[in-house]
């Protein structure tokens, strides 16, 4: 990857990087409450109207719509990156299974033959164990 250019993103996704590392931040959640804390004081004032729990129903509904993409967006790229980082540790370290790279994107009953794979390498590993044997090493998958 010598010579690739700076990493650029697009506007949505810096703008929901923003988003995303703003909502988590504690002066998020303290605004929140807040806001929560100022419509309730004002209800008095509203005499406890069907328009004063609209505002804040409709205001909750819209943020929420809106946060569920953004989080999608940033959980994406989160996934993603963390999957091309395994891949690259699999890549990288001898004896792995090659064929374990982008596993993520075969289908469900492939990964469950995997899944079992793994299931049965972990009971003979720790049958091994206890009396003294090795549970190390790399045993060939079925394919």
């Amino acid at each position: 990857m010598a010579g690739r250019p700076v990493y650029r993103s697009s506007p949505f996704d810096r703008f929901s990087k923003g988003v995303a590392r703003f909502a988590g931040h504690p002066v998020a959640f303290a605004g929140a409450v807040l806001v929560i804390l100022l419509w309730m004081v004002s209800g008095p004032v509203f005499g406890f109207s069907d328009t004063w729990q609209l505002v804040i129903n409709t205001a909750t509904t819209i943020v929420t719509f809106l946060m569920v993409f953004v989080i999608q967006n940033t959980q994406n790229r989160d996934g993603a990156a963390v999957q091309i980082k395994l891949d690259e540790l699999i890549r990288a370290v001898e004896g792995a299974h090659n064929g374990l790279l982008n596993l993520e994107e075969l289908s469900e009953s492939d990964l469950e033959e995997f899944r079992k794979q793994y299931l049965e390498l972990a009971e003979e590993a720790r049958s091994r164990a206890p009396i003294g044997k090795s549970d190390t090493g790399t045993p060939e998958l079925r394919s």
